[in-house]
């Protein structure tokens, strides 16, 4: 019988009778002396529980449930197990996210979850220990911003917004109705319509300098519209007008790439020799051209022709930077 069991049966016991003794509560749960009364001293320090010890009834009672205090079964138990995981996904969340935005709205739960372990500032600070979050690559954004972008989103309202494009240097101001927002290699993105520009964009968070939620309803888009424009995704999943990259991996490299995910629709298999033949949709080469080139004479792009020239061009002007 787990913890979880006991605590529920012992406040089954104490609920349904005036008293109850020691040996009472032993036999019942089938656990040693030493248990039970970490079991009785849990539920006093960790849930408030009201019990006492009635030295003239010779048993454990419930009291009357002291001014300011709670007691409450919680209606979800997790497991030593669970706990565990679930720290460590606090941990990693908390790392992952553009300076720990999300943190504060999950901190009640890490705060539950560190009094539920009982020794919870030593679990807590193992997992931190214990577990090692390296980001690349990652921009900050500030919380206000989020948090405001995210109130908008839900409450389908505009937003005006500076922004300070980095593809061509340009700041702009803007009155966008917010779609999505997507994290994508280790940074924000908003999927909004910009009435601007009269159609669909996507804004990275950190490139917002001054943001105001409006009193304006929002423009709704249809998801399906959003997919055509946009695509399922950044960068080299961006835009309506796809072609395909048929990219051949050596064996050496084939065991790395055939169990990384490039894209929802991609499509791989293995040739005779080992090495794996990957293709994938896309639209603006750009970061596909960074993704391609990191594999260096691991990789041949096959097809298209385009993509092929755009690497070769690239190639040789950095060996005519670096020679």
């Amino acid at each position: 019988m787990s913890r979880t069991e006991r605590i529920y049966r012992i406040d089954q016991f104490l609920s349904e009778h005036k008293t109850v003794s020691f040996k009472t509560l032993q036999e019942a749960l089938e656990v040693s002396p030493a248990t039970l009364k970490r079991d009785l001293e849990y539920m006093r320090d960790r849930l408030n529980s009201p019990i006492i010890w009635d030295r003239e009834a010779g048993g454990y009672r419930f009291d009357k449930q002291p001014t300011g205090s709670q007691y409450e079964l919680p209606g979800l138990w997790f497991s030593a197990e669970e706990i565990h995981a679930l720290l460590t996904m606090q941990h990693l969340l908390s790392n992952l996210d553009g300076g720990g935005i999300l943190t504060p709205h999950i901190q009640p739960l890490m705060t539950r979850l560190n009094a539920l372990m009982g020794s919870a500032d030593d679990e807590a600070s193992e997992v931190r220990r214990r577990v090692m979050v390296l980001s690349m690559a990652k921009r900050g954004v500030k919380l206000a911003h989020f948090e405001r972008v995210g109130a908008a989103l839900l409450h389908r309202k505009r937003l005006s917004i500076t922004y300070a494009g980095r593809g061509r240097g340009e700041t702009t101001e803007r009155e966008i109705s917010p779609q999505r927002l997507v994290y994508y290699r280790e940074n924000w993105y908003l999927d909004a319509w910009c009435h601007l520009r009269d159609g669909l964009r996507n804004f990275s968070l950190d490139a917002i300098t001054r943001l105001k939620v409006l009193d304006k309803k929002s423009r709704e888009v249809a998801l399906h519209s959003m997919a055509e424009a946009l695509g399922p995704g950044y960068g080299i999943f961006n835009g309506a007008k796809l072609s395909w990259a048929k990219l051949r991996f050596t064996p050496e490299r084939a065991r790395w790439v055939a169990a990384e995910q490039w894209h929802p629709q991609q499509r791989g298999k293995f040739d005779e020799d080992g090495s794996y033949l990957l293709e994938v949709p896309y639209s603006d080469d750009r970061e596909l051209l960074m993704d391609i080139l990191k594999h260096g004479r691991d990789v041949e792009v096959q097809a298209p022709t385009s993509l092929r020239n755009r690497i070769k061009t690239e190639i040789a002007q950095m060996t005519l930077r670096y020679t």
